[in-house]
């Protein structure tokens, strides 16, 4: 995509109207793409890195297969997640269930990896925090709507 389609997305993705319908639209159609092409497409990821995480539920116990945007790292074996629910004011419930279960899977680029999750603090948080915003600005505008700390994680492959 171009510069000039990149910086459109973000801007309307940094909308208050595009916060109350992504979270409806965008996970329903990456998991009905991503289940017809058997893990091998998620249409968010054409923006954005993507995968399909699957947790399990916090309260449930049950498998919860969430499509996400991702920060994938240099060394090819981890992953930002940033919750940010797209600058909604609760937490969403995926970071919920890691921090329950810090055992999940995902799958990217049509590979179902096991992967151990870690909620990020301090310093630590700090650092992933503005590698997130360089990748993505428009986190710095979720994080400016809400009063909760938007929840950063990095998972690693087992």
């Amino acid at each position: 995509m171009s510069g000039v389609g990149v910086r459109l997305v973000q801007k309307v993705s940094s909308t208050r109207g595009f916060a109350k319908a992504a979270p409806y639209v965008i996970p329903a159609l990456d998991r009905a793409v991503h289940r017809l092409t058997r893990g091998k497409v998620l249409l968010s990821a054409r923006m954005l890195p993507g995968l399909v995480l699957t947790s399990t539920g916090a309260r449930s116990g049950l498998p919860r297969r969430t499509p996400l945007a991702c920060m994938p790292e240099e060394d090819g074996r981890g992953w930002l997640l940033v919750g940010s629910n797209f600058g909604r004011t609760g937490h969403p419930a995926w970071t919920a269930n890691l921090l329950a279960h810090p055992d999940a899977e995902i799958s990217w680029h049509g590979r179902d990896i096991p992967v151990t999750a870690r909620l990020l603090a301090g310093e630590e948080r700090a650092a992933a925090w503005e590698a997130a915003l360089a990748f993505w600005p428009p986190y710095a505008t979720y994080q400016a709507r809400v009063e909760r700390e938007i929840r950063l994680f990095r998972i690693v492959g087992k």
